[in-house]
C-alpha cells in the first residue's frame, strides 16, 4: 500500500505543475507589453520616412505648375507661329514670281532703252505740275499737251485724259504727287482693253512649218529684226530657215545671208531681180521637205504709198498658201519707233493693204518717242509683239503690257 501511495502522490506534483501554463501565460503578456510594442518603435523610421515623402511632396507641387506653364507656353508659342505661318505661306507665290536672272535683265535693258522717252516724258510733266497742288483742268491740259507730244498720238491721249477726268470727278480731290502713279494705272488699264495677249515665249508648235511674211518701209530694221528672231526662235529649240524674197535692194539677199551664217540657219535664196513670190514658195516647200519649225520670209522693203507694191503681198501669200494651208500664219510689221507718227500712219497704210497680225518696234534705245508704241497698241488693236531694245544680236524682247509701262514709269 505504501508503494501504491507512491505512485499516488507522485502524480499530485504532476497535477500541481499544472499551474505552469500560468507563469507560461504570463510571460506571454509581458511579451504584449513591453517587447512586443517597443520594436514597434522602428516605425520611427517610417517617421523619418515620412518627412521624406512629405519632402518629396512639398518639392512636387511647385514643379507641377512649372510643367503646366511650360505646356501653356509651348501652346501660346505653337498658336503664335501659325498667323506668321499665314503670311509666309501667302509669300511663297511672290519668290515663285521673283524674276529670273534673264527676265531681270531684260527689264533692265527695257528700262536702259526707254531712258530717254522717260527723261522727256518726266521732264515736262514735272514742269507742268510745279507749284501745283490739285490735279484740275489746268493740269490735265499740260498733261494732253505732253502725251500727244511724246507721241502717244491724239486718239490715245484723248481716251487717257477722259479717264483720268472721271477719277478726279470721282475721287474730289487728287494731289499731283500722286499724277505718275494715276498716269501708269490709266495707261495699264486702257492697254489691258485691247484684247490682245502678251507672248510669253518664242516657241511654236501648233503648226509646222510656222510661216511668217516681215513686211515694212526701207530703213526700219528689218532685216536685222530677222536674225535676231532667227536667234532667239533657234534658241527656243527650233528648226528655222530663212527666205530672201527681197530680190529689188542691192545686197539684201547677201545681209540675210551673213544673218543666217551669224546665227546658224539655213538661208534660200535666187539671184537678185528674181520674182520674190518664187523665192517664197521655195523657202515654204524646203521647210516642209526638211521638217523646219519656223519659215521666215524677208520681202522688199516698200513705201506704204506704193500700191504695186502693196499688192505683191497679196501674191506672195496666196503662193505660200498652196504649200502650207493657212500660211503665213504671221504676217509681222516692222515699223520704227524713232519715226513717231510716221509710224502710225503706216501701220495704218500696211494694215489697210494686208492682214497684218503682229507689229514689231525697232529702235527704242535710239527715241525719245517710244510712246508711240502705247498709242500703236491702242489704236490699231494688233498686238506688238516684238521690241528692239539695242544693236546686239539679243537686243530683242517679247512684248509685255504692264512690263513695258512699269519700265516707263520706273524712276
Amino acid at each position: 500500500m505504501g508503494l501504491f501511495d507512491l505512485f499516488r502522490k507522485k502524480p499530485k506534483p504532476a497535477v500541481e505543475p499544472a499551474v505552469v501554463p500560468e507563469t507560461v501565460v504570463e510571460p506571454a503578456e509581458e511579451t504584449i507589453v513591453v517587447p512586443e510594442e517597443q520594436p514597434a518603435e522602428p516605425a520611427q523610421p517610417i517617421e523619418a520616412v515620412e518627412p521624406v515623402v512629405e519632402v518629396m511632396m512639398e518639392e512636387v507641387p511647385p514643379r507641377i505648375p512649372e510643367v503646366q506653364q511650360e505646356k501653356i507656353i509651348h501652346t501660346e508659342a505653337a498658336a503664335e507661329p501659325e498667323p506668321v505661318h499665314i503670311p509666309t505661306a501667302v509669300a511663297e507665290p511672290l519668290k515663285q514670281d521673283e524674276p529670273s536672272p534673264e527676265e531681270l535683265e531684260s527689264k533692265q535693258e527695257l528700262e536702259k532703252s526707254l531712258e530717254k522717252t522717260k527723261s522727256g516724258l518726266f521732264s515736262k510733266l514735272t514742269k507742268a505740275i510745279v507749284g501745283k497742288s490739285t490735279v484740275d483742268a489746268d493740269v490735265l491740259d499740260e498733261l494732253e499737251e505732253i502725251l500727244v507730244t511724246s507721241d502717244v498720238g491724239v486718239n490715245t491721249t484723248l481716251k487717257i485724259i477722259e479717264r483720268i477726268e472721271k477719277r478726279v470727278a470721282r475721287d474730289k480731290y487728287l494731289n499731283t504727287s500722286e499724277l505718275n502713279e494715276i498716269l501708269r494705272e490709266e495707261i495699264q488699264a486702257l492697254l489691258a482693253e485691247n484684247n490682245s495677249n502678251d507672248f510669253e515665249n518664242f516657241e511654236y508648235g501648233k503648226q509646222s512649218p510656222y510661216v511668217i511674211m516681215v513686211v515694212g518701209v526701207n530703213g526700219v530694221g528689218k532685216t536685222t529684226t530677222i536674225g535676231k528672231l532667227a536667234h532667239k526662235l533657234k534658241d527656243a529649240g527650233n528648226k528655222v530657215v530663212l527666205g530672201a524674197a527681197d530680190t529689188f535692194r542691192a545686197a539684201a539677199v547677201d545681209q540675210l545671208k551673213l544673218w543666217g551664217e551669224r546665227v546658224g540657219v539655213r538661208v534660200v535664196a535666187q539671184a537678185m531681180g528674181s520674182d520674190p513670190a518664187s523665192v517664197a514658195f521655195d523657202t515654204v516647200q524646203s521647210a516642209a521637205a526638211n521638217g523646219d519649225d519656223v519659215a521666215i520670209i524677208d520681202t522688199a522693203g516698200r513705201l506704204h504709198n506704193k500700191v504695186a507694191l502693196m499688192n505683191e503681198l497679196s501674191k506672195i501669200k496666196k503662193v505660200m498658201d498652196k504649200i502650207v494651208p493657212g500660211a503665213p500664219h504671221e504676217i509681222l510689221l516692222v515699223l520704227d519707233a524713232s519715226t513717231g507718227q510716221n509710224a502710225i500712219e503706216q501701220c495704218k497704210q500696211f494694215t489697210e493693204a494686208t492682214d497684218v497680225n503682229a507689229l514689231a518696234l525697232t529702235k527704242l534705245d535710239g527715241t525719245a518717242k517710244g510712246g508711240v508704241v502705247i498709242g500703236i497698241s491702242d489704236q490699231f488693236k494688233i498686238p506688238v509683239k516684238y521690241i528692239g531694245v539695242g544693236e546686239s544680236i539679243d537686243d530683242l524682247q517679247l512684248f509685255n503690257k504692264k512690263a513695258f509701262v512699269d519700265s516707263l514709269f520706273h524712276q
